[in-house]
């Protein structure tokens, strides 16, 4: 399984963000996606997670109302739409696929088993 993130970029305080992740090779609706990020000097956080199967979505307390994520099968991409940005939502921002996915959401970044290669989201004060 192969991710691609895009959609990052400079953004100024109160602006929106869309983030999106591709989906390549051996993938399953079994999966959930999850959506990661990390400053540097810091762990990498779980910022929210989307259900392939059913669309169901889980968010960090930290961005919860703030930020959507969806997916689109046709495309077998998953976006997370950022609202209300923040300077400390500056990070870069991970997608990952867990094949557990059925079992329920997981938090944890070592319960994902495949990464895209992250995109830098950089929101000016």
């Amino acid at each position: 399984v192969q991710l691609q993130a895009s959609g990052g970029g400079l953004v100024q305080a109160g602006g929106s963000l869309r983030l999106s992740c591709a989906a390549s090779g051996r993938t399953s609706r079994s999966y959930s996606m999850g959506w990661f990020r990390q400053v540097p000097g810091k762990e990498r956080e779980f910022v929210a997670g989307i259900m392939w199967s059913s669309g169901g979505t889980y968010y960090a307390t930290s961005v919860k109302g703030r930020f959507t994520g969806s997916r689109d099968n046709a495309k077998n991409t998953v976006y997370l739409q950022m609202n209300s940005l923040k300077p400390e939502d500056t990070a870069v921002y991970y997608c990952a696929a867990r094949r557990a996915g059925g079992q329920g959401w997981d938090t944890r970044e070592s319960e994902y088993d495949y990464w895209g290669q992250g995109t830098q989201v950089t929101v000016s004060s």
